[in-house]
């Protein structure tokens, strides 16, 4: 039987590790900071460890208190220029480093993060 990716790779741990690390960089960072209206980075990191943690076979707690992740209409408020998704990876990238995953976990990891940032583009201006 298949291992759920959610509990290989460490569960809420490692999403919770994952999601600090990645709010660490977005606090200082010049292009995406200001997507954030919350004084408070925390409520934003906890709708992205619950989000991650169920698109990985964890908890459902995301849908039973937010509905559908329906991520770009959610996303779509936000002009999410190419240099936004680049500082966005440029953060998630050092947080899935942190993990220190096995190749193959980290690679599957990335795979997703890398192809979901490219799908929320929603505009090319500045």
């Amino acid at each position: 039987m298949d291992e759920i990716f959610f509990e290989k790779i460490g569960g809420t741990a490692t999403f919770a590790k994952l999601v600090d690390k990645f709010y660490e960089g977005v606090a200082e960072d010049p292009i995406l900071r200001p997507m954030y209206p919350e004084e408070d980075l925390g409520p934003a990191k906890e709708r992205l460890r619950m989000f991650l943690e169920q698109y990985w076979g964890g908890p459902h707690t995301y849908s039973e208190l937010r509905g559908h992740p329906r991520l770009r209409m959610r996303h779509n408020v936000f002009p999410i220029t190419p240099a936004a998704k680049d500082a966005w990876l440029k953060h998630m990238r050092a947080a899935v480093d942190s993990l220190e995953l096995s190749p193959l976990d980290d690679a599957t990891l990335w795979d997703y993060l890398d192809r979901a940032a490219h799908s929320l583009i929603n505009t090319l201006d500045r």
